[in-house]
């Protein structure tokens, strides 16, 4: 929700010191202000889907929790929404293969210049994780050190709330491809020092700052290459990861365990994807073409 965006709303300017004073037309009047309000970080106005996504939706956790603890007798935010139109699609949701090892390609010829090592690392080695991985950029830009290992014939990814942030809330290990060591990813991580490998804590130890910065960058290094805005830079990626994984033959199931996507109903539930499943998976999937 923006900061300013509460206070200045019709209904709410009075209002927001006693949540039991405010009501259904209140929540209304924020919704319709909001919805004409400009981003002024972009100049563009406040989209649908962000205002019912994020602005209600907050909106709805503040007072349920308020009526739910005995502090209103019913939530003015409830049942307040916005129709949202399906989002016409003109491309598919994924990178085709072509810009997908353009990406790479660009990630493997970076030149530091006076780039932060650990953001040059970033943009070095994340593209290459989502390639074989799937995994959300999130996901792998908060990876430590310890967060891999070698274990048997296989090198593997801890990908843990532990680290950061993990939209599952569950740790998950992800088997690497063999051509991330040939590339010299695991080197990489062996001269490392211990603790985070792409982003530097604050001095308080926070991560949230600066996990979004090293974020923001690799879009940025993907947005350059492919500056297609019908294409999501993170998910495109993670569609990509499917595509392939569908076409080498692998089962949905273990390619949803790589990618941390719940099971997709109960008897899913049932067992595990193990290592040994995984890597024989991870094998499968072809190598990306790309020149130096």
């Amino acid at each position: 929700m923006h900061p300013v965006s509460w206070e200045s709303a019709p209904g709410f300017k009075c209002q927001t010191r006693s949540t039991s004073r405010v009501t259904r037309d209140n929540v209304v009047g924020f919704k319709d202000h909001r919805l004409s309000s400009v981003n002024p970080r972009n100049g563009r106005r406040i989209s649908a889907r962000t205002v019912n996504d994020s602005d209600l939706v907050a909106l709805k956790t503040i007072f349920g929790w308020a009526k739910a603890n005995g502090k209103i007798g019913t939530n003015p935010a409830e049942g307040v929404t916005i129709k949202l139109g399906k989002q016409p699609q003109l491309r598919s949701k994924g990178f085709t293969i072509e810009e997908a090892e353009a990406i790479l390609t660009a990630a493997l010829n970076l030149s530091r210049a006076q780039e932060k090592p650990k953001t040059f690392a970033a943009k070095r080695w994340v593209p290459w994780l989502c390639a074989y991985t799937g995994a959300r950029v999130g996901e792998l830009a908060q990876l430590r050190k310890e967060d891999i290992r070698h274990d048997g014939a296989h090198w593997i990814a801890t990908i843990t709330p532990e680290a950061g942030t993990v939209k599952t809330n569950e740790a998950r290990d992800v088997v690497l491809h063999d051509h991330l060591e040939e590339l010299g990813f695991m080197a990489f991580v062996k001269d490392a020092t211990a603790g985070h490998l792409f982003l530097t804590p604050s001095a308080s130890g926070a991560v949230l700052g600066p996990w979004r910065g090293v974020k923001n960058r690799i879009a940025e290094l993907v947005r350059t290459v492919v500056p297609d805005k019908n294409v999501a830079p993170s998910h495109g990626r993670r569609h990509r990861f499917k595509t392939v994984g569908i076409e080498a033959g692998i089962e949905h199931r273990i390619l949803d365990a790589i990618q941390g996507h719940r099971p997709r109903n109960v008897a899913e539930g049932y067992g595990e994807v193990s290592i040994k499943a995984q890597a024989a998976a991870v094998a499968k999937l072809p190598r990306y073409k790309v020149s130096r």
